[in-house]
Protein backbone atom coordinates (compact mmCIF):
# COMPACT_ATOMS: atom_id res chain seq x y z
CA UNK A 1 0.00 0.00 0.00
CA UNK A 2 0.89 3.35 -0.68
CA UNK A 3 1.71 6.19 2.27
CA UNK A 4 -0.98 8.10 2.87
CA UNK A 5 -1.49 11.66 3.95
CA UNK A 6 -3.50 13.02 6.80
CA UNK A 7 -5.04 15.91 5.13
CA UNK A 8 -6.38 13.58 2.17
CA UNK A 9 -7.95 10.70 4.11
CA UNK A 10 -11.34 10.29 4.48
CA UNK A 11 -12.90 10.32 8.00
CA UNK A 12 -15.65 7.93 8.84
CA UNK A 13 -17.91 6.65 11.79
CA UNK A 14 -17.51 3.00 10.69
CA UNK A 15 -16.08 2.67 7.31
CA UNK A 16 -18.11 4.12 4.15
CA UNK A 17 -20.43 5.66 7.05
CA UNK A 18 -20.68 9.21 7.60
CA UNK A 19 -23.40 9.27 10.00
CA UNK A 20 -23.98 8.80 13.53
CA UNK A 21 -22.59 6.49 15.53
CA UNK A 22 -25.21 3.48 14.45
CA UNK A 23 -25.91 2.54 17.86
CA UNK A 24 -26.50 3.25 21.65
CA UNK A 25 -23.93 0.35 22.36
CA UNK A 26 -20.83 2.37 23.48
CA UNK A 27 -18.67 -0.66 20.83
CA UNK A 28 -20.06 -1.89 17.88
CA UNK A 29 -19.02 -5.56 16.65
CA UNK A 30 -18.99 -7.06 13.37
CA UNK A 31 -17.20 -10.16 11.29
CA UNK A 32 -14.47 -8.79 8.90
CA UNK A 33 -16.10 -10.64 6.27
CA UNK A 34 -19.60 -8.36 6.86
CA UNK A 35 -17.64 -5.16 5.73
CA UNK A 36 -14.78 -6.37 3.75
CA UNK A 37 -16.81 -8.07 1.37
CA UNK A 38 -18.77 -5.25 0.31
CA UNK A 39 -15.46 -3.50 -0.36
CA UNK A 40 -13.37 -6.34 -1.89
CA UNK A 41 -11.71 -6.95 0.71
CA UNK A 42 -10.14 -3.83 0.61
CA UNK A 43 -10.70 -1.23 3.09
CA UNK A 44 -8.58 2.22 1.78
CA UNK A 45 -6.47 3.96 4.49
CA UNK A 46 -8.86 6.69 6.82
CA UNK A 47 -8.99 7.34 10.18
CA UNK A 48 -11.82 7.74 12.42
CA UNK A 49 -11.78 11.07 15.06
CA UNK A 50 -13.18 9.57 17.91
CA UNK A 51 -12.87 5.61 17.70
CA UNK A 52 -10.87 2.47 18.48
CA UNK A 53 -10.56 -0.48 16.60
CA UNK A 54 -9.63 -4.32 17.55
CA UNK A 55 -9.42 -6.78 15.16
CA UNK A 56 -9.37 -10.60 15.57
CA UNK A 57 -7.83 -12.07 12.42
CA UNK A 58 -8.45 -15.97 13.41
CA UNK A 59 -7.74 -17.51 9.38
CA UNK A 60 -6.36 -16.10 6.15
CA UNK A 61 -4.19 -13.19 5.73
CA UNK A 62 -4.26 -9.32 5.98
CA UNK A 63 -2.22 -6.49 4.47
CA UNK A 64 -1.99 -3.90 6.95
CA UNK A 65 -1.44 -0.30 6.70
CA UNK A 66 -0.26 2.27 9.55
CA UNK A 67 0.13 5.67 9.23
CA UNK A 68 2.37 4.62 6.32
CA UNK A 69 3.64 1.80 6.80
CA UNK A 70 2.80 -1.51 5.52
CA UNK A 71 3.27 -5.12 7.02
CA UNK A 72 1.64 -8.55 5.96
CA UNK A 73 0.17 -10.74 8.40
CA UNK A 74 -0.23 -14.58 7.32
CA UNK A 75 -1.12 -16.10 10.64
CA UNK A 76 -3.41 -15.65 13.64
CA UNK A 77 -3.04 -11.89 14.86
CA UNK A 78 -4.45 -9.28 16.60
CA UNK A 79 -4.73 -5.32 15.91
CA UNK A 80 -5.16 -2.32 18.14
CA UNK A 81 -6.23 1.19 16.16
CA UNK A 82 -6.56 4.15 18.18
CA UNK A 83 -8.08 6.71 17.14
CA UNK A 84 -6.48 9.46 14.60
CA UNK A 85 -4.48 6.64 13.23
CA UNK A 86 -4.56 6.06 9.61
CA UNK A 87 -5.30 2.37 8.64
CA UNK A 88 -5.89 0.28 5.94
CA UNK A 89 -6.45 -3.29 4.89
CA UNK A 90 -6.61 -5.71 2.02
CA UNK A 91 -8.02 -9.05 3.51
CA UNK A 92 -7.37 -12.62 1.61
CA UNK A 93 -11.25 -13.47 0.38
CA UNK A 94 -10.37 -16.69 2.75
CA UNK A 95 -10.30 -14.23 6.03
CA UNK A 96 -12.32 -15.15 9.04
CA UNK A 97 -12.13 -13.00 12.54
CA UNK A 98 -14.09 -10.09 14.27
CA UNK A 99 -13.47 -6.19 14.23
CA UNK A 100 -14.82 -4.99 17.71
CA UNK A 101 -14.89 -0.91 17.17
CA UNK A 102 -15.32 1.08 20.70
CA UNK A 103 -16.74 4.51 20.86
CA UNK A 104 -14.78 7.51 22.17
CA UNK A 105 -16.83 7.00 26.08
CA UNK A 106 -15.79 3.21 26.51
CA UNK A 107 -11.79 4.08 24.79
CA UNK A 108 -11.67 6.84 27.83
CA UNK A 109 -12.82 4.76 30.71
CA UNK A 110 -10.50 2.05 29.60
CA UNK A 111 -7.57 4.41 29.28
CA UNK A 112 -8.23 5.25 32.77
CA UNK A 113 -8.84 1.79 34.17
CA UNK A 114 -5.43 0.72 32.34
CA UNK A 115 -3.65 4.06 33.32
CA UNK A 116 -0.85 5.75 30.71
CA UNK A 117 0.45 2.38 29.35
CA UNK A 118 -2.62 1.59 27.98
CA UNK A 119 -2.61 -1.17 25.03
CA UNK A 120 -5.56 1.12 23.47
CA UNK A 121 -3.56 4.14 22.83
CA UNK A 122 -0.50 2.36 20.96
CA UNK A 123 -1.06 1.30 17.10
CA UNK A 124 0.06 -2.18 16.78
CA UNK A 125 -0.14 -5.57 15.98
CA UNK A 126 0.23 -8.67 17.81
CA UNK A 127 0.87 -12.11 16.02
CA UNK A 128 -0.52 -14.59 18.00
CA UNK A 129 2.16 -17.23 17.89
CA UNK A 130 1.59 -19.58 21.05
CA UNK A 131 -2.09 -21.67 20.54
CA UNK A 132 -3.04 -20.68 23.99
CA UNK A 133 -3.10 -17.12 23.58
CA UNK A 134 -4.86 -17.31 20.05
CA UNK A 135 -7.60 -19.19 22.04
CA UNK A 136 -8.02 -16.81 24.82
CA UNK A 137 -8.61 -14.06 22.59
CA UNK A 138 -10.49 -15.91 20.02
CA UNK A 139 -13.10 -16.72 23.17
CA UNK A 140 -13.52 -13.60 24.24
CA UNK A 141 -14.22 -11.98 20.92
CA UNK A 142 -16.61 -15.02 20.42
CA UNK A 143 -18.69 -13.61 23.16
CA UNK A 144 -18.30 -10.27 22.96
CA UNK A 145 -19.73 -11.15 19.54
CA UNK A 146 -22.74 -13.15 20.89
CA UNK A 147 -23.53 -11.27 23.21
CA UNK A 148 -23.50 -8.01 21.22
CA UNK A 149 -25.58 -9.80 18.41
CA UNK A 150 -28.04 -11.80 21.15
CA UNK A 151 -29.40 -9.00 23.71
CA UNK A 152 -29.79 -10.33 27.21
CA UNK A 153 -30.41 -8.88 30.74
CA UNK A 154 -27.22 -7.55 31.66
CA UNK A 155 -26.04 -7.04 28.58
CA UNK A 156 -24.01 -3.56 28.65
CA UNK A 157 -22.53 -4.88 31.87
CA UNK A 158 -21.15 -8.15 30.19
CA UNK A 159 -19.76 -6.46 27.43
CA UNK A 160 -18.24 -3.77 29.02
CA UNK A 161 -16.70 -7.14 31.39
CA UNK A 162 -15.93 -8.49 28.30
CA UNK A 163 -13.91 -5.88 26.65
CA UNK A 164 -12.31 -5.10 30.08
CA UNK A 165 -10.68 -8.85 29.55
CA UNK A 166 -10.07 -8.82 26.33
CA UNK A 167 -7.92 -5.38 26.91
CA UNK A 168 -6.26 -7.10 30.06
CA UNK A 169 -4.90 -9.98 27.32
CA UNK A 170 -4.04 -7.59 24.58
CA UNK A 171 -1.78 -5.56 27.49
CA UNK A 172 -0.02 -8.80 28.19
CA UNK A 173 0.38 -9.22 24.45
CA UNK A 174 2.46 -6.20 24.60
CA UNK A 175 4.44 -7.23 27.00
CA UNK A 176 5.27 -10.52 25.95
CA UNK A 177 6.30 -9.44 22.42
CA UNK A 178 8.24 -6.50 23.84
CA UNK A 179 6.76 -4.28 21.87
CA UNK A 180 5.98 -1.52 23.72
CA UNK A 181 8.54 0.86 22.03
CA UNK A 182 6.97 0.73 18.70
CA UNK A 183 4.36 3.31 17.55
CA UNK A 184 2.70 4.11 14.32
CA UNK A 185 -0.05 6.19 15.49
CA UNK A 186 -0.01 9.98 14.77
CA UNK A 187 2.88 12.32 16.48
CA UNK A 188 2.14 13.29 19.89
CA UNK A 189 3.75 16.89 19.17
CA UNK A 190 1.01 17.64 16.41
CA UNK A 191 -1.04 20.83 18.12
CA UNK A 192 -4.08 20.05 15.58
CA UNK A 193 -4.44 16.58 17.16
CA UNK A 194 -4.25 17.93 20.79
CA UNK A 195 -6.48 20.91 19.98
CA UNK A 196 -8.74 18.46 18.81
CA UNK A 197 -8.00 15.68 21.88
CA UNK A 198 -8.54 18.58 24.24
CA UNK A 199 -12.01 19.82 22.75
CA UNK A 200 -12.80 16.23 23.18
CA UNK A 201 -11.74 15.39 26.29
CA UNK A 202 -14.20 18.99 27.35
CA UNK A 203 -16.97 18.12 25.58
CA UNK A 204 -16.99 14.50 27.82
CA UNK A 205 -16.58 16.48 30.71
CA UNK A 206 -19.52 19.51 30.15
CA UNK A 207 -21.92 18.06 27.22
CA UNK A 208 -25.16 17.57 29.60
CA UNK A 209 -24.44 21.40 30.04
CA UNK A 210 -24.26 22.17 26.78
CA UNK A 211 -21.87 24.64 26.58
CA UNK A 212 -21.21 27.30 23.80
CA UNK A 213 -18.85 26.50 21.58
CA UNK A 214 -16.90 29.69 21.82
CA UNK A 215 -16.45 28.78 25.78
CA UNK A 216 -15.09 25.66 24.80
CA UNK A 217 -12.82 27.06 21.97
CA UNK A 218 -11.68 29.97 24.73
CA UNK A 219 -11.03 26.96 27.37
CA UNK A 220 -8.83 24.92 24.64
CA UNK A 221 -6.85 28.04 23.94
CA UNK A 222 -8.31 28.75 20.53
CA UNK A 223 -10.57 31.10 18.69
CA UNK A 224 -13.71 29.31 17.80
CA UNK A 225 -13.10 29.94 13.76
CA UNK A 226 -9.91 28.11 14.11
CA UNK A 227 -11.75 25.06 16.78
CA UNK A 228 -14.05 24.77 13.77
CA UNK A 229 -11.60 24.44 11.11
CA UNK A 230 -9.62 21.87 13.43
CA UNK A 231 -13.06 19.57 13.98
CA UNK A 232 -13.58 19.53 10.13
CA UNK A 233 -10.31 19.16 9.47
CA UNK A 234 -9.20 16.29 11.73
CA UNK A 235 -12.61 14.95 12.54
CA UNK A 236 -14.91 15.25 9.74
CA UNK A 237 -17.38 17.75 11.31
CA UNK A 238 -18.09 20.94 12.71
CA UNK A 239 -17.09 21.58 16.65
CA UNK A 240 -21.15 21.96 17.31
CA UNK A 241 -21.65 18.25 15.23
CA UNK A 242 -19.08 16.80 17.57
CA UNK A 243 -20.75 17.79 20.70
CA UNK A 244 -24.64 17.41 19.04
CA UNK A 245 -22.77 13.96 18.45
CA UNK A 246 -21.82 13.38 22.09
CA UNK A 247 -25.48 14.00 23.20
CA UNK A 248 -27.16 12.09 20.78
CA UNK A 249 -25.20 9.04 21.65
CA UNK A 250 -26.56 9.52 25.16
CA UNK A 251 -30.00 10.19 24.42
CA UNK A 252 -29.90 7.02 22.96
CA UNK A 253 -28.06 4.95 25.76
CA UNK A 254 -30.69 6.60 28.40
CA UNK A 255 -33.70 6.13 26.05
CA UNK A 256 -32.80 2.21 25.42
CA UNK A 257 -31.13 1.43 29.44
CA UNK A 258 -32.66 3.20 31.40
CA UNK A 259 -36.74 3.57 32.36
CA UNK A 260 -36.43 7.96 32.40
CA UNK A 261 -39.49 9.22 31.02
CA UNK A 262 -38.64 11.50 28.11
CA UNK A 263 -39.06 14.90 29.78
CA UNK A 264 -36.32 13.43 32.18
CA UNK A 265 -34.35 12.63 29.46
CA UNK A 266 -34.38 15.66 28.32
CA UNK A 267 -33.18 17.18 32.05
CA UNK A 268 -30.49 15.24 32.09
CA UNK A 269 -29.30 16.22 28.74
CA UNK A 270 -29.47 19.59 29.62
CA UNK A 271 -32.61 20.77 27.38
CA UNK A 272 -34.65 23.44 28.35
CA UNK A 273 -38.21 21.73 27.49
CA UNK A 274 -38.81 18.47 25.86
CA UNK A 275 -40.17 19.93 23.09
CA UNK A 276 -36.82 20.80 21.83
CA UNK A 277 -35.23 17.49 22.87
CA UNK A 278 -38.04 16.00 20.91
CA UNK A 279 -37.09 18.24 17.45
CA UNK A 280 -33.09 17.78 18.60
CA UNK A 281 -33.92 13.72 18.41
CA UNK A 282 -35.81 13.51 15.25
CA UNK A 283 -33.59 16.04 13.55
CA UNK A 284 -30.99 13.92 13.85
CA UNK A 285 -32.47 10.39 13.79
CA UNK A 286 -35.72 10.76 12.10
CA UNK A 287 -37.53 9.19 14.92
CA UNK A 288 -38.98 10.72 17.94
CA UNK A 289 -37.73 9.61 21.14
CA UNK A 290 -40.68 7.82 21.70
CA UNK A 291 -40.44 5.54 18.92
CA UNK A 292 -36.93 5.28 18.92
CA UNK A 293 -37.37 3.69 22.29
CA UNK A 294 -39.83 1.53 21.03
CA UNK A 295 -38.36 0.31 17.74
CA UNK A 296 -35.22 -0.55 20.78
CA UNK A 297 -37.88 -2.48 23.04
CA UNK A 298 -39.15 -4.47 19.30
CA UNK A 299 -37.62 -8.11 19.99
CA UNK A 300 -35.11 -8.22 17.50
Amino acid sequence: MPASSATSVPVFKLYGETQHWPTPDLLHCESIPERSQLHDWRIRPHRHADLVHILFIAQGSVELELEGTSHQLQSASAIVVPAMTIHGFIFSPDVQGHIITLAKPLADHLHTLMGENSTLKKADFYPLLQANRAERIATLVAQIDQEYRQPAPGRNSLLEALIQALVVELSRLCAYTGSTAKRYGPRQSDKGRQHLEHYQALIEAHYREQPSIEQLAEQVGVSSAHLNMLCRQLAGHSALQLLHERLLLEAKRQLTYTNMTIGQVSDNLGFSEPAYFTRFFKRNTTLSPRDFRLRQQAPR
